[in-house]
């Protein structure tokens, strides 16, 4: 039996063991193990996630699977007056970003290595911010979605403002009072659900809403906060400008938790209440979702290309990346939130690896000015190879998996949004554009001599990258590996929108309006 709760306060308990520790390279080797002490039974869980959804689904009824199939549920009743609960379960939407919580988490203590400075702290706060990430993706209630959601603010301030760059302090508060500003639409519209409908559960709230009389006016206005809420973590434009600064001021591996973890938060957010809750007002926002989505794919990517920073240039693409998984989002079709869904996968595992290369080479340089290097190839050939392999993935090279999650979203949305598509894979050449002219500029060409005797990617860094290499391989050959897990669930997301839709359309037939 896999236990959820497991996965979510074991890192957690992990925390607190941490502090009762005093040497350093104890307390290092200690919050090593109990990362792995988690990812175990989160690759238990993906390989027996197959056949555990299946037989969930043959137990249950057509009403029962109206709601979703989950696996691995444990339901407590936790504050009975208030009809709140302690509910935890996966499906093919949320078990990828468990289990890529728990698989990057191990990697970034690696990458924590050289943390010299308040070592406790930093591992203890580490491992309580994976428990919370965890807790947001396998939380089936949403009161406890909200508590997880606010408990990672704490370990994240703390990790950026305390081992941050010269500006982290700046930074960290930015960074906090954006979620905290999108925390009170999502707090607000969690009272509203709940006074409609007496319930927190997410599996329940989009059948109560169903019956329950609500006018369009405020349902657009509920729809709109939870948008803004879960935008910001995306980050959406115009709500973007927060990750930039949080990013260059981050030490690496909370750069990697970042991007590769909370950056998904805010789609997940709009898959699993948003989009259910109000298919409706779902329907009526999509060409507005479009468009954003076309504005970050290409406003990223020339922000990307006008970077003199190397971290900045890596967060300015997952700006531009997390474009696609907005306009897969934006269109009702199988093969666009599939794409969607793989593409939030895949900017988890590839802006990883750059955000990790970036820290390799700040390490040994002690700054990131792409136009500082020059030939590093030559000096460390093995560091430029698997370099390359990530830029490659990032610009979508066929072969690699970042390809794949970007036709899929290409294909599903040219069915609906044919220019706002077709303007969209100009993100494709300014991808390619920036990426290989930093990478020309950083390895090729003559070396710069003060860095000629750079000494060679470590073992240590080589095991960070390896296998995040790994998964943009075989997932950019098998991509079928990620899309059979998740296929049963969108197309019970994919069902639900299509209802929301005809539900919109009535909307506007019974007001006298032209139907779209």
């Amino acid at each position: 039996m896999f236990s959820l709760t497991f996965l979510t306060f074991g890192p957690i308990i992990g925390a607190a063991l941490v502090c009762l520790l005093k040497d350093d390279e104890t307390i290092r080797r200690a919050a090593l193990i109990i990362s792995l002490v988690v990812l175990f039974p989160g690759i238990a869980m993906v390989l027996d996630y197959n056949d555990s959804f299946a037989r969930a689904q043959a137990s249950l009824t057509a009403e029962q699977a109206a709601s979703g199939v989950f696996v691995y549920e444990e339901k407590i009743p936790w504050i009975e007056a208030f009809n709140i609960n302690y509910h935890m379960g996966v499906d093919g939407l949320s078990m990828p970003f468990v289990f890529l919580a728990v698989f990057l988490c191990p990697l970034c203590v690696l990458a924590s290595w050289g943390i010299r400075e308040k070592v406790k702290g930093y591992m203890a706060l580490f491992l309580l911010l994976e428990g919370a990430m965890i807790g947001v993706f396998a939380a089936l209630d949403l009161f406890l979605f909200f508590v997880f959601w606010e408990l990672m603010l704490l370990p994240m301030y703390f990790l950026i403002g305390i081992w941050g760059g010269p500006r982290r302090v700046y930074a960290a508060i930015k960074f906090v009072l954006y979620t905290l500003f999108g925390s009170i639409f999502l707090f607000i519209a969690m009272l509203v659900l709940y006074a409609k409908t007496g319930s927190f559960s997410l599996l329940e709230l989009p059948q109560l809403m169903g019956g329950i009389q609500m006018t369009w006016a405020v349902k657009l206005a509920l729809f709109i906060g939870l948008y803004v809420a879960f935008a910001i973590k995306i980050p959406a434009f115009p709500f973007h400008t927060w990750l930039p600064d949080a990013h260059v001021e981050a030490p690496t591996a909370i750069s990697v938790i970042l991007a590769g973890i909370l950056l998904k938060m805010g789609a997940y957010g709009l898959f699993r209440i948003s989009y259910p809750i109000f298919p409706d007002a779902a329907a009526w926002f999509c060409t507005p979702m479009a468009v954003i989505g076309l504005i970050n794919i290409v406003y990223g990517a020339l922000c990307a290309m006008a970077q003199s920073d190397l971290k900045k240039l890596v967060a300015y693409s997952s700006i531009s990346h997390m474009g696609y998984v907005m306009l897969g989002m934006a269109v009702y079709r199988e093969e666009s939130l599939q794409g969607a869904v793989f593409q939030m996968f895949n900017h988890g595992t590839i802006t990883a690896m750059l955000f990790l290369l970036v820290g390799v080479i700040y390490d040994r340089a002690h700054h990131r000015e792409i136009d500082g290097f020059g030939g590093l190839v030559k000096p460390m050939p093995v560091y430029g190879g698997i370099t390359a392999l990530a830029f490659f993935a990032a610009l979508g090279l066929p072969g690699l998996s970042g390809f794949i999650s970007e036709t899929l979203v290409f294909l599903g949305a040219f069915q609906e949004q044919r220019l706002i598509t077709c303007l969209s894979t100009s993100g494709i050449l300014l991808g390619a554009a920036y990426m290989l002219w930093t990478y020309q500029r950083v390895f090729m060409g003559p070396v710069n001599e003060k860095y000629a005797a750079l000494p060679e990617i470590s073992l240590r860094e080589i095991c960070t990258l390896a296998p995040l290499a790994v998964f943009v391989i075989v997932l950019g050959i098998f991509p079928s590996l990620f899309l059979n897990a998740i296929d049963p669930t969108m197309e019970h997301v994919l069902a639900s929108l299509q209802k929301g839709r005809e539900a919109y359309q009535a909307t506007l037939q019974v007001a006298g309006a032209l139907v779209p």
